[in-house]
């Protein structure tokens, strides 16, 4: 896609991988719509910071919009002509989607379904659905995007899975082109404090105890933002229906890996208290990356010593205020 003149919708714009897309379709010139429904499922602080620093742009335009909400979604797709729709929406979280599975569908299955159907009315033929290395459970690595993924292990998982199908769907009969990122553990500045690598630097800095799901040997495919971001850019070029890993490529890191790295960079020491690991976690992760290298033209830059020095610092720059940010996910207003 050209920049000049083209406007993308940006679902999820003040979540984590919105916000750093957002970021980069702006630079690039594209006018970015952001759309977020601002829940609290983790501290909504991170996410007006991440908004806030997207208004900065004058080619940035924001609604307070659920996904879930087809009316207000018609009123928005009749106000503009969008050139692509980039849905990263969606509700995060493999433990809590246990507790609350119902939300879970409602955004990630029915929302998407709400957008295509947006599309479709609207003569929309391109989106990006972000999707999860979490529909790889039970697989054999490195996970490869033809694998029978069709038994998730999380209601989280099968939300996603169910978006991925309802979108193969419209592409048959509709035509639209539809590209779907399945992204592997993604970290980085301004990231989500209900994942490991934000919990990690807070606990550590801070002298409380990093509570540790198993025994730390589980190991994943740890993800940079910005080539994260970068990736689900370059998705947006027209490839009919396709699935794309987004990973990192290289053997995955264990937590307890990721914690002494951490340590390192802070000069202070962890305090682990061991807790019993959850099933519906995955025990590894690793991508395959070798189909977006050839279709996109695309593989991670940033290495994992680079990416943790990177969040620890901006971590540091911003400690002030990130002191006061819980890190328990919310059970309201999810």
């Amino acid at each position: 896609m050209q920049a000049k003149g083209q406007t993308v919708l940006v679902t999820g714009a003040a979540g984590f991988i919105g916000w750093k897309t957002s970021k980069l379709l702006l630079e690039g010139g594209f006018n970015v719509v952001g759309i977020d429904n601002m829940n609290s499922y983790y501290d909504v602080r991170l996410k007006e910071w991440r908004k806030k620093d997207l208004e900065r742009y004058e080619n940035f335009r924001f609604f307070h919009i659920d996904i879930e909400n087809l009316g207000a979604l018609r009123v928005l797709f009749d106000s503009f002509q969008f050139d692509a729709v980039l849905n990263l929406a969606a509700r995060a979280g493999v433990r809590y989607s246990m507790e609350n599975p119902h939300v879970y569908l409602q955004t990630n299955a029915q929302g998407t379904l709400n957008l295509l159907e947006m599309m479709k009315d609207h003569g929309i033929k391109k989106m990006v659905l972000a999707s999860t290395s979490s529909l790889y459970a039970g697989q054999p690595m490195p996970f490869k995007e033809d694998l029978p993924v069709n038994t998730p292990i999380s209601p989280y998982a099968a939300s996603k899975k169910a978006a991925e199908v309802m979108a193969y769907t419209y592409h048959y009969l509709y035509g639209l082109d539809i590209t779907v990122v399945r992204y592997f553990t993604v970290y980085g500045p301004a990231g989500r404090p209900d994942m490991s690598i934000f919990r990690f630097i807070k606990w550590i800095d801070e002298g409380k105890p990093i509570k540790l799901f198993g025994d730390g040997s589980q190991a994943r495919d740890f993800t940079y933002v910005d080539d994260i971001a970068k990736g689900t850019v370059l998705a947006m070029k027209n490839l009919g229906y396709e699935i794309i890993n987004l990973g990192g490529g290289k053997n995955p890191i264990s937590l307890k890996s990721i914690i002494q790295k951490i340590e390192d960079l802070l000069g202070k020491k962890a305090v682990i208290e061991y807790r019993p690991f959850h099933k519906a976690d995955m025990k590894e992760t690793w991508a395959d990356i070798e189909k977006a290298e050839k279709i996109l033209g695309w593989r991670p830059e940033i290495s994992i010593d680079e990416g943790l020095k990177r969040t620890v610092q901006w971590y540091i720059e911003n400690r002030e205020w990130l002191k006061d940010i819980k890190l328990e996910e919310g059970k309201q207003n999810i």
